[in-house]
């Protein structure tokens, strides 16, 4: 179980660009859940890590509600030069690092190119990871199948934002359980119908 206490949430490549690559899985649904869970790690005072490739080409800016929802992060975004696998970026290492977090929650876009490196580099170097796939995605579903079975060999957990969520409240009684209940309610899961 990663906890509050000791996870970084680690957001790579969601931008406007690379999102549109998205085919596996609704994009609006994978917007709102990278959204919910940066707001998440904003109820919790989780340490959040940014990075973006070239925008200024086709990759695009990243989304700009993440500069609303968590504004220091998004300053502070690792802004690739073009290397494919952000954690050969020295700075995206030195970030990850000035965490002081061995527990990663990492979610990238897309899963097949811009999220399968660096859970495997990170597990590689000691990091335990767990990679949140409702808000990454693929243009194909083969890629997507191969990225996973490629990234569970190398021992990277899978996890969706819902159950992450959960998994760090750990108490909805609490004022940060009881915030993240109401998000998960109204941003992430689907609406509840009434009975009869």
């Amino acid at each position: 179980m990663f906890t509050a206490q000791d996870s970084a949430l680690v957001l790579i490549d969601h931008q406007v660009g690379t999102m549109q690559l998205i085919r596996n899985l609704p994009r609006e649904e994978v917007r709102a859940k990278t959204l919910a869970l940066a707001r998440a790690a904003r109820i919790l005072g989780l340490p959040v890590v940014m990075t973006s490739s070239q925008e200024d080409r086709l990759q695009g800016p990243l989304m700009p509600e993440l500069a609303d929802i968590l504004p220091e992060a998004f300053a502070a975004r690792i802004r690739r030069a073009g290397i494919v696998n952000a954690w050969d970026d020295p700075a995206f290492r030195a970030a990850i690092a000035a965490t002081g977090r061995r527990n990663l929650i990492m979610g990238g876009v897309t899963t097949d190119v811009c999220l399968i490196y660096p859970t495997i580099s990170a597990v590689a170097e000691g990091y335990a990871v767990q990679a949140v796939l409702d808000i990454s995605g693929s243009p194909f579903e083969l890629s997507e199948y191969a990225a996973r079975k490629r990234m569970e060999r190398a021992g990277v957990a899978f996890t969706a934002t819902n159950t992450i969520i959960a998994e760090r409240a750990q108490d909805w009684s609490t004022p940060a359980g009881s915030a993240l209940i109401q998000l998960l309610f109204t941003q992430v899961l689907p609406p509840v119908v009434p009975a009869g």
